[in-house]
Order: C-alpha cells, then sequence, then structure tokens
C-alpha cells in the first residue's frame, strides 16, 4: 500500500483500516476504524485535513481533497462520517458528508458543501460549492437537486452497505495476495 509522509506527517490508520497497495493516503489524513481504501483512490492530505469515519468506504478511483489555508480562505477540510459508502470515481473536495450516506459513482462533491445524515446522492451528480443536501433525501443531477424523501428501507441500505464493505476488506485482508513483480 502506498501510504506517504508530506512534510514529516504521516497518516493516521486506526484497527481493522485496509488500504488497497494500488491506493494512495498522503499526509493530514485520518482513517477511522474498520476503513477501507480501494484500488487507485487517492487521498491527498497534503494542504488540509482528510478524515473518514469508522466503516466507511472509498471505492475505486476516487479522490479526495482540500482546500488550503490562506490569509483570503480558512481553508476546507475533507471530512466523511461513519458508515459512509463512496462509490466509484466520486470526487470529494472539502467538503462534509455526515453519517450514513451514499455518493453514487462519478458523482462530485465541491468546497464547503454538506451532505446531511442519511442521504443518497445519485450516480453523476454535482454537488456546489457550499450547498447544504438536507437529510434523508434523495438528489441527482448537475447541479443536484432534491428528488424526493428517502425510505426507510432505503436508509436501512446504508447501514448494510456499509457493513458489507466491512465484510468485503476483511476477505481482502485475509485472503489477498501479491505477485512480486521481479519474478
Amino acid at each position: 500500500m502506498a501510504i506517504r509522509s508530506f512534510q514529516g506527517v504521516f497518516p493516521v490508520l486506526q484497527d481493522g483500516c485496509w488500504v488497497d497497495h494500488a491506493a494512495v493516503v498522503i499526509g493530514r489524513c485520518v482513517l477511522g476504524a474498520d476503513v477501507s481504501i480501494w484500488p487507485n483512490a487517492t487521498l491527498r492530505g497534503d494542504v488540509n485535513d482528510i478524515m473518514v469515519g469508522d466503516r466507511s468506504n472509498i471505492q475505486d478511483g476516487c479522490v479526495l481533497h482540500t482546500t488550503h489555508e490562506s490569509e483570503k480562505s480558512k481553508g476546507s477540510k475533507c471530512i466523511v462520517g461513519q458508515d459512509v459508502t463512496v462509490g466509484h470515481n466520486v470526487v470529494l473536495h472539502g467538503c462534509i458528508i455526515e453519517n450514513e450516506c451514499l455518493i453514487g459513482m462519478g458523482s462530485v462533491v465541491l468546497d464547503n458543501a454538506v451532505v446531511q445524515k442519511n442521504v443518497l446522492v445519485g450516480a453523476n451528480s454535482l454537488v456546489p460549492p457550499g450547498k447544504v443536501l438536507e437529510s434523508g433525501h434523495l438528489y441527482v443531477g448537475s447541479p443536484v437537486k432534491k428528488v424526493r424523501p428517502l425510505t426507510d428501507e432505503e436508509m436501512a441500505f446504508f447501514k448494510y452497505s456499509a457493513k458489507h464493505y466491512v465484510d468485503l476488506k476483511n476477505e481482502y485482508q485475509n485472503h489477498y495476495d501479491y505477485v512480486d513483480e521481479e519474478e
């Protein structure tokens, strides 16, 4: 796995965290217990903090980054709550994703946007800077629009998805072999 320091700051990985060898985690990143980071995901904590909460999964090809602090801006951290599923090829930039959400494949969530608890962001959606997505709803589009309230079954899926990815990363931790490239 490519876990790297930046300016002397190493990522912090809690118990049970798994980072695929083809993923990159750099600098000011804190990954909670049972977090999974999948192939080709990049978490670049070079100019501000990235935090991923317990049991969340960052799937293949995702990019998590931040905005730096300056005299013109306080910057923006990238914070992902607990039990969040971040689908393939999502970009999270300096935003907050609260607990128990699903961010659909190919979506982009920009600086200072807040995705409140129990939100489903549909695939290929764009969440503009500073937008707040209200808890308990489905949002889709570019830019996103609130479509409808989520059902209880849909909201229960968030924890199911997070548990599924904890179980899957456990399988990878226990049964994943690497081929030595020099052989």
